[in-house]
């Protein structure tokens, strides 16, 4: 498997647009086309908030049905959410105009957006966009990196990966770009991630392969603690590498899961990093549990923790903060044989030792959580399983961010 440039337009058969449509932002992409030469087997994993907006209802339609996506029609400013009937109407016309355009079925168009909840869509505008990028669309990088940044709301930076890996003799790839920054938590987040690939696979593998990624990659990031309306991972397979159908339990099969994994994961943290306001990537990994789901309680109380968030901002090794936040979070375990660990580029210190602090330089401590990336490992000495969750340093910059973020 070899990481290469680009992102969505890098599998055989994607290309991608997009436009300033001024839906909210001025003088700024704020419109996103995929767009496949071919129908597509498609899977789609989405919010578990019970408030969903109007594209997350559209897309679920889609995704559990057997019909195979073409393209889909992304906009950033305005969420689409508890816009009622008025919504799904927007949905409906955005994907109805995006067929007619393209040449391909309302049905084969899934839709997303992201932005400011309750504000009501510009179709108008909309249009346009779509009007624009349906001309406008083709295969280049630069195209596919443009796509990603018109997606970003609070987002500093735009977020895209491709990986490409051998199957069945074949050149597959896969391609992905996300947005992500604020109302991030686990069981997926103010965020969007598109994945496309030229692999022939079935919709129910493509299904079953994004599911089980998503809850270690995506499920496994934290910003503030706040689930969205609108979280969308849709994933894209056109069957234009020409290989033969993938089979379970082959080593193809292997080799395509750790590239989803690979993309997936780049894509998580690269959100989590990119938090609103955040300085550094917390990454927290809890090994020495005595099951895969009792590492992931206890890595994910320990990064949505605001204590453990602010210690990592003020660069202070305030290891009771990490104690704690395992305490609370479900999981019994024995605190008397618990390690911590520090780690970052800067190098790594132990502060605790079965349970108690050991004699540590404050200065070396400092030193190592003033680094971009920051690890907390946690060894709880009980088992073999283990499990990683990221997030980032909570300051006062997330404040100032949502403190006005509708104006």
């Amino acid at each position: 498997m070899e990481i290469i440039k680009g992102g969505i337009t890098v599998p055989q058969g994607f290309e991608a647009a997009a436009c300033e449509a001024g839906i909210k932002y001025q003088d700024r992409l704020d419109m996103a086309l995929i767009y496949s030469k071919k129908p597509c087997r498609a899977a789609g994993v989405f919010t578990q908030n019970v408030v969903k907006a109007a594209p997350v209802l559209w897309d679920m339609e889609i995704i559990n049905s057997r019909k195979k996506p073409q393209a889909v029609v992304i906009n950033a400013g305005t969420a689409n959410a508890c816009t009622g009937a008025a919504g799904l109407r927007c949905c409906q016309e955005t994907a109805l105009l995006a067929a007619e355009t393209m040449k391909m079925d309302a049905d084969s168009v899934l839709v997303a957006s992201t932005g400011v909840i309750g504000m009501e869509m510009p179709i108008d505008k909309m249009q346009t966009g779509i009007r624009m990028m349906a001309v406008s669309k083709n295969d280049s990088f630069d195209t596919g990196t443009e796509a990603a940044r018109a997606i970003m709301t609070t987002d500093t930076r735009e977020k895209e990966i491709a990986v490409q890996v051998e199957i069945d003799g074949k050149i597959v790839t896969v391609g992905g770009m996300a947005k992500g920054s604020g109302m991030i938590h686990p069981n997926m987040c103010t965020m969007l991630a598109f994945l496309t690939s030229d692999v022939l696979i079935s919709k129910k593998m493509l299904q079953h392969i994004l599911e089980t990624d998503v809850e270690e990659t995506y499920n496994m990031i934290s910003v503030d603690g706040d689930t969205s309306t609108n979280d969308t991972v849709l994933f894209l397979a056109n069957g234009m590498a020409g290989n033969k159908k993938l089979k379970a339990g082959t080593e193809d099969y292997t080799a395509f899961i750790a590239a989803v994994r690979t993309v997936n994961e780049y894509l998580a943290k690269a959100i989590a990093a990119d938090g609103e306001g955040a300085t550094a990537l917390f990454e927290v990994t809890v090994k020495g549990s005595k099951t895969k789901e009792k590492a992931k309680t206890l890595a994910k109380s320990v990064v949505t923790s605001s204590l453990t968030k602010a210690a990592i901002a003020g660069h202070d090794a305030n290891w009771g903060r990490f104690m704690c936040a395992l305490g609370y979070s479900g999981e019994v375990f024995e605190p008397s044989r618990v390690d911590l660990f520090i780690e970052s580029a800067a190098g790594k210190l132990q502060l605790v030792g079965n349970g108690m602090a050991v004699d540590y330089s404050e200065e070396k401590a400092t030193e190592i959580l003033k680094e971009a990336e920051v690890t907390l490992l946690a060894d709880m000495k009980e088992g073999v399983e283990w499990a990683t969750a990221w997030g980032c340093d909570l300051t006062h910059g997330y404040i100032d961010i949502n403190a006005d973020y509708r104006s």
